[in-house]
């Protein structure tokens, strides 16, 4: 385990979660998101560990598959198949999971989730934390720099992905 120091995002969870995470299951969500991105897809990547043993990855996949719910946290619960229980698990994420990816954590009650970044993304940690679920926000760099990166790039793929309407002067997609 290793302790990263963050802004003050990291700092206020911290005051209700231990600031300690794996990093190597972070890692894992980072390279999945890095994958997706080199497929042509919306670089969000999330990994499941027990411990410090990372049982499942996956990446957004929307665009890949035409799928409207293929989110990164989708892709990992889907990777990891049938459990008895995540109640033993951490959820990692590049992003600050949608509403969506919100209730599907709560629905299978994992009780710990590390997101990478939610400058570009504010997503549902009120509702996370209200479940009793601990928050730890990394604040990471890579990630936020990768978002932004895709967020000016592809602005029709990332409203698409919010489900918000897209800016009127954009239509470029990846690879084309």
């Amino acid at each position: 385990m290793s302790n990263k120091p963050g802004d003050h995002t990291a700092t206020e969870a911290a005051a209700s979660a231990p600031a300690t995470y794996d990093e190597a299951a972070f890692q894992a969500a980072v390279r999945a998101a890095e994958q997706s991105l080199s497929e042509g897809g919306i670089p969000i990547g999330a990994a499941l560990a027990r411990g410090n043993e990372v049982f499942a990855s996956g990446h957004n996949e929307r665009v890949q598959h035409g799928d409207p719910i293929a989110h990164g946290e989708m892709a990992a619960l889907r990777a990891a198949g049938r459990q008895k229980s995540y109640r033993d698990t951490t959820l990692y994420t590049t992003l600050a999971p949608c509403a969506m990816c919100t209730g599907t954590i709560i629905q299978f009650k994992i009780p710990r989730v590390v997101v990478g970044e939610a400058r570009t993304f504010p997503g549902e940690f009120e509702l996370l934390r209200s479940r009793g679920v601990e928050v730890l926000v990394l604040d990471d760099q890579r990630c936020v720099d990768m978002m932004l990166a895709f967020q000016r790039d592809y602005p029709e793929l990332w409203a698409e992905d919010i489900a918000e309407d897209a800016p009127a002067d954009s239509a470029r997609v990846p690879g084309k």
